[in-house]
């Protein structure tokens, strides 16, 4: 049997925490965090026309990233602006994959809209995001 997905399900206290939360939870499926060099530092800044596809761009550039540099952001520092256009700017920390050092778990190829949500939930944000492995 192959893994063709994988949902997740990402709360936060506030925007900025919830899209803090979705760059650690995507690492946590590509690798062992504990595992990557922590030597690249990277700002991101991003804008879309709504929160959701802000959060949709988020973790879509977060895997080109892995692709195009084998780059994972462990941990990321965002403020997200919720007025259209939404912007989020972002100060993030990481490594590139080191075959010898990092320990691998799924591979990522994208976002998908399939159940995606996002929504504010009591004091706080709630979303639901299913990656493709």
């Amino acid at each position: 049997m192959a893994v063709a997905d994988c949902a997740l399900a990402i709360e936060g206290e506030s925007l900025d925490d919830l899209f803090e939360t979705a760059a650690r939870a995507l690492a946590e499926l590509m690798v062992d965090p504990a595992t990557v060099d922590q030597s690249v530092r990277r700002a991101i800044a991003l804008d879309a026309p709504s929160l959701d596809l802000l959060l949709y761009d988020w973790l879509a550039e977060l895997i080109f990233l892995k692709d195009s540099e084998q780059l994972v952001v462990t941990r990321a520092d965002v403020d997200v602006e919720g007025a259209s256009p939404c912007r989020l700017r972002a100060r993030c920390v990481g490594g590139v994959i080191d075959r010898g050092r990092t320990a691998l778990r799924a591979d990522p190829k994208a976002v998908t809209f399939h159940q995606f949500t996002l929504e504010p939930r009591g004091a706080g944000w709630r979303a639901r995001v299913v990656i493709d492995i």
